[in-house]
């Protein structure tokens, strides 16, 4: 769990509901030994801060490159991309998408509204957006997993990559947490 900022706690708690402990990462010597990682949602210019502040930056990008599996939701969506629409921040690069920030408003704009996950068995998820950034594009390597009404991208899969614009540790459904878990395991 990238802890240096945003609703890591939230995540946190969502794993261990499903019995799995979740070790928060700070420095860059913290990300050893790890299965996975799961950057949150937050404000992205501070999380590029501190990840940079940290060095992290590097590490990260290693991690990712040498298969580890790797989650960002909202703010982590916008880190992983390649690409913004925004001159800021710098996002890591690590998945093959272009993402604008902010895409559905302000924060009085957050909604909820209930999507297909391919990938995700049962019901639709519920998605709660805050500020969400949304997927403008996806290169070859990336493939959209959800789209809201309008049909816009919010969930995207590369690889050993997952990138979320939605909030699904601030719901009491753990699907997509479940859906990770398998990427880790080696099993989706």
């Amino acid at each position: 769990m990238l802890a240096v900022q945003g609703d890591f706690l939230e995540h946190k708690h969502a794993l261990g509901r499903l019995g799995v402990d979740a070790p928060e990462v700070r420095l860059p010597e913290q990300l050893e030994g790890l299965e996975g990682l799961i950057i949150p949602g937050g404000e992205s210019t501070t999380m590029v801060h501190l990840i940079d502040t940290y060095g992290l930056r590097g590490p990260l990008r290693e991690k990712a490159a040498s298969g580890m599996p790797v989650w960002g939701t909202c703010a982590g969506m916008i880190l992983l991309a390649d690409g913004l629409t925004d001159s800021r921040p710098e996002p890591l690069g690590l998945m093959d998408i272009e993402v604008s920030r902010n895409a559905f408003g302000r924060q009085i704009d957050s909604f909820e509204e209930r999507i297909d996950f391919e990938g995700v068995e049962g019901p639709p998820v519920v998605a709660v957006f805050i500020r969400a950034p949304v997927v403008n594009r996806t290169g070859e390597a990336a493939r959209v997993l959800a789209r809201v009404s309008d049909g816009r991208a919010v969930a995207v899969r590369q690889g050993l990559m997952l990138a979320t614009s939605f909030h699904p540790e601030l719901t009491g459904d753990l699907r997509v947490h479940e859906l990770f878990l398998r990427m880790v395991k080696g099993l989706a």
